[in-house]
């Protein structure tokens, strides 16, 4: 069985190269893979509650770096009154519910927060920490965390310079996690931070209520840093879920410009979507093949590169299907091996998934290097295209680990 597995592994580069020269798709088909494919790795939800203009589409556009997570581009409504963010839009690794303002005259937000409290992993409260008016929200905090006693919730204060005095300036380093908060936040600041912290303490529930205090604003603002808190607010979103955002939707050291931040979102995506084809009962190597096909297609596009026979032909040579065969070959024996004799149903599916994903992953980091190097007119190293390809292989089974295991329990 095992030597028949990794047999249709190292098949599956026949397959590959075929359809990157023949992309002959039936478009049906692959959509129906693609739809059972989202069935098996369902996107986590993160729910943004607040009035309007609270600041939810800001840490939208922060946490994801998309400057289109504006509402009416990017947006799709879910119900009457609530819309849903995917990101990426073609093949998402998160999913943002966005309800309408509360607090708002002739909305009655009773449907909305029943149909997101069935949809969400995790509730995000933003509040504007001038707008002293937060009775609305701190209504639906207290039905949702009495239905939901179990359910963290993050609570989110926006908008701190609009306290600040005349000429004030982000205090560095950020400190609003210190309790009680030191005497170096502004008077005004601190007193409606705490009072809103008081409101809050009152809710029901035993699961963790965190607090995080942000400035989301445009460099034209002229306040520094114009992300201030972001990086407390990953670690809320961390601290409170086993999502593993942050490893999902921000870049790695290496990733230096916007278009490789811009691949990097893209790889992920369809690594992920390849991932849930391979944790299918049987294996659709065909299937996963195509998926890649796509993904090379759209890194092409996003670095302007004509991705005709000739290129397919230089990258696959390059990149060396037999070796890259065998590095993945090579890195599923070792993997599986690490479960022998405990191998059943569920781990092979695990493991099998797994693959699909991060050699997803490693293909898609290897032909970014490719791109690029194009783009630039510079030559490009087979060397050094397969150690990135070997390199990549573990950091995407590393990237979608958890999201696989956590399917799998």
């Amino acid at each position: 069985m095992m030597q028949n597995y990794f047999k249709n592994w190292r098949d599956y580069w026949e397959q590959l190269r075929e359809v990157l020269l023949n992309p002959e798709v039936d478009k049906a088909l692959l959509e129906q893979s693609l739809q059972e494919a989202r069935m098996k790795m369902p996107v986590p939800v993160l729910w943004l509650l607040g009035k309007t203009q609270a600041g939810k589409t800001s840490i939208i556009r922060a946490m994801t770096g998309s400057e289109t997570a504006e509402i009416g581009n990017g947006f799709q409504p879910c119900t009457r009154q609530s819309l849903f963010y995917d990101f990426p839009a073609d093949s998402p690794v998160v999913r943002f519910l966005d309800t309408r303002g509360l607090g708002e005259v002739d909305y009655d937000p009773a449907d909305d927060i029943a149909y997101c409290e069935s949809k969400a992993h995790l509730l995000i409260a933003v509040m504007k920490v001038a707008d002293i008016k937060q009775q609305a929200l701190f209504d639906v905090l207290y039905t949702v965390r009495s239905r939901h006693p179990e359910w963290p919730v993050l609570l989110v204060q926006t908008g701190l310079h609009e306290c600040y005095p005349p000429g004030g300036a982000h205090i560095l380093p950020w400190l609003y996690d210190q309790e009680p908060l030191p005497d170096t936040v502004p008077t005004d600041l601190k007193r409606a931070l705490q009072e809103q912290r008081r409101i809050a303490a009152n809710l029901p529930g035993f699961a963790s209520v965190r607090w995080v205090a942000v400035d989301l604003t445009l460099p034209e603002d002229g306040y520094s840093p114009s992300e201030y808190g972001l990086e407390a607010l990953w670690e809320g979103i961390e601290a409170l879920s086993s999502l593993g955002l942050e490893n999902l939707l921000t870049r790695d050291e290496r990733v230096q410009d916007l278009f490789a931040h811009t691949a990097h979102q893209h790889i992920v995506g369809y690594s992920t979507t390849a991932a849930g084809l391979g944790g299918l009962p049987v294996v659709d190597l065909m299937a996963v093949s195509v998926v890649q096909a796509k993904l090379l297609h759209s890194l092409a596009a996003l670095y302007g590169q004509h991705w005709d026979k000739r290129m397919i032909t230089e990258f696959i040579g390059l990149l060396g299907a037999g070796v890259a065969g065998g590095y993945l070959t090579r890195w599923i024996g070792r993997t599986v091996t690490k479960v022998i004799p405990v191998l059943g149903q569920t781990l092979g599916t695990l493991w099998s998934a797994s693959a699909s994903g991060a050699a997803t992953y490693a293909l898609g980091k290897a032909a970014a290097y490719f791109f690029d190097r194009h783009r630039h007119h510079l030559s490009v190293d087979a060397k050094t295209i397969r150690r990135i390809y070997a390199d990549e292989l573990e950091r995407g089974a590393a990237v979608l680990k958890d999201r696989l295991r956590g399917r799998s329990e």
